[in-house]
């Protein structure tokens, strides 16, 4: 399988910005009416309960995956319908309420919930972190000196011609003493970046590491990395994460607090079993994008099995310092309208 997880991302802004966000103030009233219809309860009496993806399934997603497999949402009342996003982006989809929860990130959800002359913020709120830190960060061709921002002067870097990612490789490639005006640019159309590395076809490639690059292992590319997380803390931010819907969230805290509690046990039991937790994802997968790539999610679920809690004392909780740091950041660089800090996540529906 081929898939270019920053794309996920690209996806998600792309769908936020074709809002119009007109459709933003519609956290209320419709919203609330189509969270009733795709809430009654269905045989068995279980409250149904959809969740929209941000791309076709992966191993960010296991948890999610193994939850389902292993009976934690039933036992907790609820009945998951797993989709796929439609042409307009998961974002929308939960904003409206054709969705209870959807899966986002946060630099992505910023143009969502920020709040310009025209358009509203969208009616969604982060309330759990999948994974707790950036794995995101640009890889190369091993031993060509891109294992530094500075490194890339002179290089070729694929771009998707965001104004974040643009804004954020300027900045870590001048915080390193470099000068990202002598970076050649190029359009990004990149599906397996190991493959265009070695191939020539780029110098250097934004990736989420848990996937590309343990797939650059898993197909034999040598290469070099480094993560923003590691540059810039304030680049730490928050990617995927699972958003509801607002009303939702208002009308129904308990179901929404048994949703995230059976999410948990479902990631608690990916980071005990990676390799069990990686075949109920394979086996949930509708979609047929996981076929033929075994190896690469067995290897991937390893790597992200002690990423999804990592430091924190449990899975799922937002730090607000790190939060609020990361919109600070895209407010003091003109990348938002509004000072988006405090706003957009919440801990209160997470397992205490």
């Amino acid at each position: 399988m081929k898939l270019n997880m920053k794309k996920i991302a690209v996806y998600a802004l792309s769908a936020a910005l074709v809002l119009g966000i007109s459709a933003c103030g519609s956290g209320g009233g419709a919203a609330g009416g189509k969270e009733k219809d795709s809430t009654e309860n269905s045989a068995g009496d279980l409250t149904k309960i959809t969740l929209c993806l941000d791309w076709t399934p992966n191993t960010n997603h296991t948890g999610i995956y193994a939850a389902k497999a292993l009976g934690y949402y039933e036992e907790a009342g609820l009945d998951v319908e797993i989709v796929q996003p439609p042409e307009n982006g998961a974002t929308t989809m939960c904003a409206s309420g054709q969705a209870q929860f959807a899966i986002d990130a946060q630099d992505t959800m910023a143009a969502a919930i920020d709040e310009t002359e025209s358009h509203e913020p969208l009616g969604i709120t982060a309330v759990a972190a999948m994974i707790q830190h950036n794995s995101s960060g640009v890889m190369s061709r091993k031993g060509e000196g891109l294992d530094r921002p500075k490194g890339l002067e002179g290089k070729t870097y694929s771009t998707w011609e965001i104004p974040t990612e643009l804004k954020m490789m300027e900045y870590v490639v001048s915080a390193d003493g470099g000068d990202f005006g002598k970076v050649k640019l190029i359009p990004n159309d990149i599906t397996d970046e190991p493959a265009a590395l070695a191939a020539k076809q780029t110098d250097a490639v934004w990736i989420f590491y848990g996937w590309s690059g343990i797939n650059a292992d898993v197909e034999g590319v040598p290469v070099d990395f480094w993560s923003f997380a590691d540059i810039s803390p304030e680049l730490d931010y928050y990617t995927p994460v699972l958003i509801a819907n607002n009303d939702f969230l208002k009308e129904s805290p308990d179901l929404a607090k048994a949703f995230l509690a059976a999410t948990k046990k479902g990631y608690e039991y990916a980071v005990e079993n990676p390799k069990k937790a990686a075949d109920m994802l394979m086996e949930g997968d509708d979609t047929g994008s996981l076929s033929g790539s075994r190896d690469l999610v067995y290897a991937s679920q390893e790597w992200l099995s002690k990423k999804y809690v990592d430091d924190a004392s449990s899975w799922g909780l937002i730090d607000p310092q790190r939060w609020d740091s990361f919109y600070e950041w895209l407010y003091n660089n003109k990348l938002t309208e509004k000072n988006l800090s405090g706003l957009g996540y919440s801990n209160d529906y997470l397992p205490k």
